[in-house]
């Protein structure tokens, strides 16, 4: 395992990342994985070869050049997908399976939320909801949601 220092990385002629560390060895294909993709979202970031095993560690995102980090950071775009809420439009009945229309960071959205328990609290205050299909939507604050977007979701907290 190496850490950000005396890391070269660039995307290969397929758009992948690749890395080669102190030692000169390339590695092709290395994904950029968060240890903590919401609490700590700019630390603790594996480079992870293509057989699964972490070929380098990055402490602290910012302490990259400027290029580096602009790999990663797409890197982990790509890899990435979690719209966050803004407010809550409606929701289809306050019984499970419902259909809820949302505004996201990523613009409109509806989903099914087949339960309750599909409802997580994480420390912060923060929720996760996943959809039918997986896709997990998060609410970063509640405080920071308008009040008919609260009083929606109070009926399924």
């Amino acid at each position: 395992m190496n850490t950000a220092s005396a890391l070269s990385l660039a995307r290969d002629s397929f758009g992948r990342l690749s890395l080669t560390d102190a030692q000169g060895v390339t590695h092709e294909g290395v994904v950029a994985v968060r240890a903590h993709p919401i609490s700590a979202p700019e630390e603790g970031i594996a480079l992870v070869s293509q057989d699964g095993h972490e070929v380098a560690w990055i402490d602290q995102l910012a302490s990259l050049p400027a290029a580096q980090r602009a790999l990663i950071e797409a890197a982990l775009a790509e890899r990435e997908f979690m719209p966050e809420i803004t407010r809550l439009k409606g929701v289809s009945s306050f019984a499970t399976p419902s259909t809820w229309s949302v505004e996201t960071n990523r613009g409109s959205a509806s989903f099914v939320l087949k339960g309750e328990e599909d409802i997580r609290r994480l420390p912060g205050g923060i929720l996760l909801i996943s959809d039918a299909h997986g896709i997990q939507f998060m609410i970063r604050s509640l405080a920071a949601l308008d009040r008919h977007s609260r009083k929606l979701l109070d009926r399924f907290l």
